[in-house]
């Protein structure tokens, strides 16, 4: 066999591989070592060498049969010879030797032995074979694996802040992860097990062709049909059509999940089930289908393969008996040879797969290991200076930032700062003054002109050098999940015990480090969680000044504190400020007036300077913002006023958003907590499944007769090599060709029922899912709001979950009682057959079967790789990268950026040391799967020899017991291998059932509770305190007492977070208060019936949430307990201010709004929102901030809208403008959670109280 010349083959191929347009030359391996390169040739050597020995084994299998029918046509012979003794043959040799030439009779039992070696023999090889050549290949990719991670990280580590504004940090930490695995997938065992069925593909046809050409030529003309069946039922499978059918259910699933709070308000779930399910059709609809092209495709497989096997033996046959050019072994050798070689090339390509993934991967990854960074923070070049005085001057910088470089946000600013002065930046959001900040720390480079310190250019000036100079302290302090000292400590290596204490004094930290338990060995947290803002900012304060810093920048280091915590920060920082270069950025005046220098921005320019008074009398934007934040002067231009709301937006969403990253980075504990649901019993699912029996039962009536076709199979194969001993020519052809006319029966039977099957399995299947989806997302609406809070219920996780588990626990229904039927008649039918047939032999084989159903499942394990163990492995390396990544810009302030590097790799010697051990175990089982089947044959074909010899067992009957037995086997392994499903849909299955068996406290759907009639609107909030659930920790309202008569306006006033919106949700039941009651009309909220209560209150809020239908629905789903008519919707939109707007649009009110309301502007989608709580009618109405979004005249229409809807109704009102509330009959002051004043606007004002101050100083409330 010229293996040789295969092998050179093969590896050329592999070479080709690799050496792929898409990577640089040296390919995936380009971080390989010599010893790493020797272990794969040895490893790729080994596998060649595994790769032949299926083939070899056809051989003697030839060799073995041949044996067999010539010993049978002795006997034959024998027979005619004397006909006396046809009973006992044994006998009869021994009393005839006269006749006979005794020479002639074989000892079979003597060649069974010999083959018997042989498949020992090389059985024990493959063993060998498949450890070494599984385990070097493993053990290769690992050390080349950890050492891309390295190179990776630190890469990434070294990269320019801009480049992290283009990346997200969620890609970098999947590349960190999933890239890199599947790197590692294509330069693992893929590649051995790629050579060694590649290599048994080549032998497999070299063999067909040298044994025999003509059989093997017309095998392989009907191996089209084969490839063209595998081919189109991959593509089937592969359409993700019913994915996209199911896009628009899952579209109308998110809409509905993210706007959760306005769907309670207007108690819409019912409607919005009725919406889910109308889309759920057409998905039912393309799995029905795929269900059926898959049946098809599989059913025409079968028939096929049947077909192919009738047409192989019926002209093999002629071969054999009438032109005698073949023995009956070459036959079996050029078929098996051939089919082995066609599976085998079919296996293949999953590997192929994996190497054009790990290729994909290893562009990205290399790509970011090649990039130089634009402004490399670890590099030595640039200059120290000696003596740093500190002068800080901006030269017409220019910048834009590089993930948008269409807004230009430093335009030609030049602005000086000097030493040892305190500098102010103050403007309206979006000026530039942060950006100047990050230009000085060196971030980002500016485009044009330069930043100098004391006349340097910093571009020459060494980049840890330079931000060692400075201390920055910012809004969102970023802590690291380590002790309160060592995050002291990061500001300056080395720094002793004594420093760190001196630092905290100075930042007023020390006091309260000292009433901890642990003082400064607490732990603060991920992100610093555990710590309140006031401290976290202190901490940071302390981390900044232990660097000893010349430059000192504040970036609105205040802003997010509440007032005593911002006393004491404040205090903190005019201690520091002393003698350093100090620039500031505030938007609160308190915080800026005792500056030495206030710079104006404006459009990235620095448009004024001087001190506070100078600064006044210019009357320019540092004017506009004081009297911005004082009254609500209504002469103010509206460009300063905007930009001014939007600074307040902004950091509201800052404020928000130091929240989102710590919800991304828990996520694996919530992994953990998802594992910990126990798998559905399978009845219980099955009871969901209970309508579609008919469909269950005729399913499994088609996989019982599927499963028997192996048996069948190896009867007719068997019974082939039986009419080969037959002596009569005649009798030998009308046997052939009956056999093969069977093989054709059996192939279409197995079409239809396969068909049959797969239709079956999918209808029932679908109905399933489609109702097991519309049940969940009913439950899902019936949650409490509270639930949806928690992070693992976020729209996004609550879709996927609808749409992946509900279609997931299908696989524990009709699909897997396909496969289980299956497999049990296929076993049941073999085991039965083989024991009428020869009950001893059969034992014997029961014995190996065990092991050969091990194989199988561990076959098709391989396929799909072992990437889950890594992934545990990785997580504490997962954990310090996401750390590091999430807060780079805080690491580069700080100069950090090697010691994380050494963290992560320290890190990331246990998975390695894990991946070491996997390859030995891994290797030895995959040598113990592969060599099974060997063994068995070995000693089966012994025991058959001494049976046929001692007993007179017709040989046929051992082939037909053995291959019954050996397919059957690996078909249960690979039945065995669709368990994962199994096991996964059990687990998809019990969270679908933890949510539906989870009784909210507040109820949707129930008829309990008490319901009024003339239902007056008369509110009490009764000494309520809340918390809310996800964030116990912090007491939102503590004691709140406020009521309101039935037509009275409540106003709310106070900063954020003072509990205003809260106190709203607890009227609207999204939640029950801890302690305390709110009364409606005297009823005690908790008791009442939840939809009767919504119905009756109407809420217009600051970003109303409009869906994506027309205008006419969306006013319409104000009520959804009766049908609106088109008149009602015209009334409620001119009450609204938003009839004529509606009318000059093209499409009047069928004009779509687009998702979430995208094609109208921010007044018009609040007119609707309070036409929509208009046409509810309610005694109540909640105005949450409904004005603050707009501009001036859009206001004014929404004012008197808003005015006009007052009317008759009692109203609660939160607004941050204070012009809205002054005619307001009752206002209530709130602060930290309670009410500190409330009354009318003039009796507050002669208080001179907060409100007084809140007017006045304008100080803004936000």
């Amino acid at each position: 066999m010229p293996t040789g010349s295969v092998r050179l083959h093969s590896i050329k191929k592999l070479g080709q591989e690799n050496h792929s347009y898409e990577v640089s030359d040296e390919g995936n391996f380009r971080f390989s070592t010599c010893k790493d390169v020797a272990m794969m040739i040895v490893g790729s050597f080994c596998a060649v060498l595994h790769g032949s020995a299926q083939p070899l084994m056809l051989l003697v299998f030839g060799l073995l049969t041949d044996t067999f029918i010539e010993y049978d046509i002795e006997l034959n012979e024998l027979r005619d010879d004397r006909k006396e003794c046809v009973n006992n043959t044994i006998r009869w040799k021994r009393n005839y030797t006269v006749v006979q030439d005794p020479t002639r009779i074989l000892d079979i039992e003597h060649e069974m032995t010999m083959f018997a070696f042989y498949y020992v023999g090389i059985g024990v090889s493959v063993f060998l074979l498949g450890y070494f050549q599984i385990s070097l290949w493993v053990t290769a990719a690992a050390k080349q694996i950890q050492l891309i991670r390295k190179m990776y990280f630190s890469k990434v580590m070294r990269m320019e802040i801009g480049w992290f504004d283009c990346t997200s940090v969620g890609e970098l930490n999947t590349r960190m992860s999933d890239d890199i695995n599947k790197i590692n997938d294509a330069i693992a065992d893929q590649v051995a097990i790629f050579v060694q069925r590649f290599t048994t593909f080549v032998c497999g046809f070299s063999i067909g062709f040298v044994k025999g050409w003509k059989l093997t030529l017309v095998i392989i003309a009907a191996s089209p049909l084969i490839g063209v069946g595998a081919g189109l039922m991959f593509v089937a499978k592969l359409t993700g059509m019913e994915l996209q059918a199911y896009a628009k259910a899952g579209a109308v699933a998110d809409e509905v999940l993210s706007s959760i709070r306005t769907v309670a308000a207007f108690g819409g779930e019912k409607k919005e089930v009725d919406r889910y399910d109308r889309n759920l059709v057409s998905a039912q609809r393309w799995g029905i289908r795929k269900g059926m092209i898959m049946g098809f495709f599989t059913g025409y497989m079968w028939l096929i393969i049947f077909l192919c096997y009738a047409l192989a033996f019926w002209y093999g046959s002629t071969l054999v008996i009438d032109t005698e050019e073949y023995t009956p072994g070459t036959l079996l050798q050029v078929f098996f040879g051939v089919l082995v070689a066609a599976m085998n090339l079919g296996q293949a390509s999953p590997c192929l797969e994996s190497f054009a993934a790990g290729r994909g991967a290893a562009t990205i990854i290399f790509e970011t290991i090649d990039r130089e960074p634009e402004i490399d923070c670890l590099s030595e070049a640039g200059y120290k200076l000696d003596r740093v005085k500190g002068d800080i001057e901006f030269h017409n910088v220019t910048f834009h930032y590089p993930s948008r470089p269409e807004v230009k946000i430093l335009d030609q600013l030049s602005v000086a700062v000097k030493s040892g002065e305190t500098t102010a930046f103050v403007g309206p959001s979006g000026a530039g003054k942060s950006t100047a900040i990050q230009l000085i720390q060196r971030f980002y480079d500016p485009k044009e002109g330069m930043v100098t310190l004391d006349g340097h250019d910093i571009k020459g000036l060494n980049i840890q050098w330079l931000r060692s100079l400075i201390g920055i302290v910012e809004q969102e302090p970023v802590l690291f999940a380590t002790t309160i000292a060592e995050n002291i400590r990061y500001g300056r290596p080395g720094v002793s015990m004594a420093d760190i204490i001196t630092a905290a004094k100075e930042a007023n930290a020390y006091n309260f480090i000292m009433d901890l338990p642990q003082k400064f060995d607490t732990l603060v947290g991920e992100g610093g969680g555990q710590m309140s803002g006031g401290q976290k900012q202190r901490i940071a304060i302390a981390r900044a000044l232990v660097r000893n810093p010349r430059i000192l920048l504040l970036d609105m280091a205040t802003s997010a504190l509440d007032n005593e915590s911002e006393a004491i920060v404040q205090e903190a920082l005019d201690k520091v400020r002393m003698g350093r270069t100090t620039i500031s950025i505030a938007h609160r005046l308190s915080t800026i007036k005792n500056a030495d220098v206030i710079v104006g921005f404006e459009h990235g320019r620095a448009v004024e300077r001087g001190k506070h008074n100078e600064l006044l009398e210019r009357k320019g934007v540092y004017f506009t913002l004081v009297t911005l934040q004082s009254q609500g002067d209504k002469a103010l231009n509206e460009k300063a006023r905007q930009s001014d709301r939007a600074s307040i937006h902004q950091r509201s969403r800052s404020q928000l958003s130091n929240l989102i990253p710590d919800s991304s980075k828990s996520t694996p504990e919530e992994e953990e907590e998802e594992e910990l649901v126990e798998p559905a019993p399978v009845a219980r699912i099955l009871k969901y499944n209970a309508p579609e029996w008919p469909y269950m039962v005729f399913g499994s009536l088609g996989a019982a007769v599927n499963g028997g076709v192996n048996p069948v199979y190896s009867l007719l194969f068997s019974q082939i090599l039986a009419t080969f001993s037959v002596t009569d020519p005649d009798a030998q052809r009308r046997e052939i060709n009956g056999i093969c006319v069977f093989f054709v029966m059996v192939g279409v039977v197995s079409f239809f029922t396969q068909m049959l099957q797969g239709y079956a399995f999918a209808k029932s299947g679908e109905l399933l899912t489609r109702r097991l989806r519309r049940i969940g997302f009913q439950a899902m609406l019936g949650q409490e709001i509270g639930w949806f809070d928690d992070h693992r219920n976020s729209p996004g996780a609550l879709t996927t979950r609808l749409a992946t588990d509900a279609s997931q626990v299908q696989g524990a229904t009709g699909s897997q009682i396909g496969m289980i039927v299956n497999s049990l008649t296929n076993i049941g039918v073999a085991v039965i057959m083989s024991f009428y047939f020869s009950w001893k032999l059969t034992l014997l084989i029961l014995c190996f079967l065990p092991f050969i159903a091990l194989s199988g499942g561990f076959q098709a394990k391989m396929l799909t790789g072992f990437a889950k163990q890594d992934k545990q492995a990785m997580e504490s390396a997962g954990q310090i990268s996401g750390e590091a990544l999430n807060n780079i810009r805080t690491i580069a302030g700080l100069g950090k950026e090697q010691s994380f590097v050494e963290t992560y790799e320290a890190h990331l010697t246990a998975p390695y040391q894990a991946a070491l051990k996997k390859a030995n175990v891994y290797g030895a089982c995959y040598g113990f799967a592969q060599c099974v089947v060997f063994l068995t044959n070995a000693a089966s074909f012994r025991f058959g020899g001494y049976l046929v010899e001692q007993e007179g067992l017709h040989f046929s009957l051992v082939f037909r017991v053995i291959s019954a037995i050996v397919t059957s086997g690996t078909a249960l392994g690979r039945a065995s291998s669709y368990t994962p499903d199994y096991a996964k849909a059990k687990i998809s299955a019990a969270r679908f059932f933890q949510l539906l068996d989870r009784v909210p406290p507040i109820s949707v759907y129930s008829n309990r509770g008490e319901k009024w009639d003339n239902f007056q609107g008369n509110l009490d909030f009764i000494e309520c305190k809340f918390t809310y659930p996800t964030r116990p920790d912090i007491q939102v309202l503590n004691g709140l007492n406020v009521s309101v008569k039935p037509g009275q306006t409540l106003a709310f006033v106070g900063s954020s977070g003072c509990g205003k919106s809260t106190s709203v949700q607890l009227l609207e039941r999204f939640y029950d208060p801890d302690n305390g009651k709110v009364l409606i009309d005297g009823h005690e909220s908790t008791r009442v019936n939840v939809p009767f209560l919504r119905s009756k209150i109407g809420i217009v809020s600051q970003e109303p949430v409009l869906f994506d239908c027309s205008i006419a629905e969306n006013i319409k789903y104000g009520d959804n307990l009766r049908e609106i008519g088109m008149n009602e919707v015209i009334s409620a939109a001119n009450k609204a201010q938003l009839h004529d707007f509606v009318m000059s649009l093209p499409e009047k009110y069928n004009t779509n709004v687009g998702s979430q309301g995208s094609q109208l502007s921010r007044g018009q989608k609040q007119r609707i929102a309070i036409a929509r709580a208009i046409i509810r009618d309610p005694k109540i109405l909640l105005l949450d901030e409904a004005t603050s979004a707009l501009d001036t005249e859009s206001e004014k229409t929404v004012q008197e809208a808003l005015d006009k809807a007052r009317e008759g109704r009692t109203c609660i009102v939160i607004a941050h403008r204070l012009s809205t509330i002054q005619n307001s009959d009752i206002i209530a002051v709130m602060s930290r959670g309670f009410v500190i004043e409330k009354g009318t606007h003039d009796q507050l004002m002669a208080l001179n109280g907060a409100y007084y101050k809140l007017v006045t100083t304008g100080a803004p409330i936000s």
